[in-house]
């Protein structure tokens, strides 16, 4: 992670976790796209993506080497307690001003090892990323789509957490009330952890079952996120490319949401974040 530069003002670490259970519902594409944002709005400030999902398809997309070439990767980090956890950020990334922490397919076994071996399984991650506190203005933490223990370590190291739902799917909620139910007993070890907002992504407001997505996430949630992500083929295009959608095309309509995404999280943030 490079050095930020001088500040007058102490750093404040907000820790974000993007979970949803369930795969295709923006969690990379938002973790990416938010690190992005929330860098470009300040030079100084000091972004750190962390891939904790074991099909790494962040480190896939931001990541100068494949997940697989990286001996220094999450799975790593969490087994060590001793490790060093500046050899395990990687600087040099796809995305200009964000830093990575890797993931890999080994964090399938995590789990099992730290459940076993750790005396608090729930907060091995809290634990390694200590050192960052005061350093990194952001950490994002992409969750795989389980709610299983890496889930669990993602909400009990974070300030803040997000849940993307895919608008207008027929069961783009179905599930999520044990998320909610998750995240209640999580606050038990983490009792300061805020909710964001349900980030309604892929979402037409044209479309009926869009705005029923948007009224059932207001009852389920009690909070919608007021950046609202549009569908666009601009995405995967970016994705392909190994870009953030704003490197991509900075005039399309999403890139300016996921700019108007973090305007709203350094908004809702500030001032709620860790001090060393």
């Amino acid at each position: 992670m490079a050095a930020p530069k001088a500040k007058t003002a102490e750093i404040e670490t907000v820790i974000i976790a993007i979970a949803n259970h369930k795969g295709g519902v923006t969690k990379t594409t938002t973790a990416i796209n938010l690190a992005d944002n929330l860098a470009k709005r300040d030079e100084n400030c000091t972004v750190v993506l962390i891939d904790m999902d074991p099909q790494a398809n962040a480190s896939q997309h931001i990541g100068v080497a494949h997940p697989a070439k990286v001996s220094h990767n999450l799975a790593e980090l969490m087994l060590n307690p001793t490790a060093n956890i500046a050899a395990f950020i990687f600087d040099e990334t796809h995305v200009e001003g964000v830093s990575l922490i890797y993931g890999s397919m080994s964090l399938e076994n995590v789990p099992d090892i730290i459940r076993h071996e750790a005396a608090r399984p729930n907060e091995v991650l809290k634990e390694r990323i200590k050192p960052l506190i005061g350093k990194a203005n952001y950490i994002i933490l992409d969750c795989p789509p389980n709610l299983g223990l890496l889930t669990m370590n993602a909400l009990a190291a974070a300030t803040h957490y997000m849940i993307p739902v895919e608008s207008g799917a027929s069961y783009g909620l179905y599930g999520l009330a044990d998320l909610q139910s998750r995240i209640t007993k999580v606050k038990q070890i983490n009792p300061d952890l805020n909710f964001l907002g349900a980030l309604l992504a892929k979402h037409d407001k044209r479309m009926t079952l869009c705005q029923e997505t948007e009224n059932d996430a207001v009852i389920l949630f009690g909070r919608v996120v007021p950046v609202y992500i549009s569908p666009t083929t601009r995405v995967n295009q970016s994705i392909a490319r190994k870009q953030t959608v704003g490197d991509y095309d900075k005039n399309n309509k999403v890139a300016k949401q996921y700019a108007e995404l973090a305007v709203y999280v350094a908004k809702e943030t500030k001032g709620k974040g860790l001090k060393a």
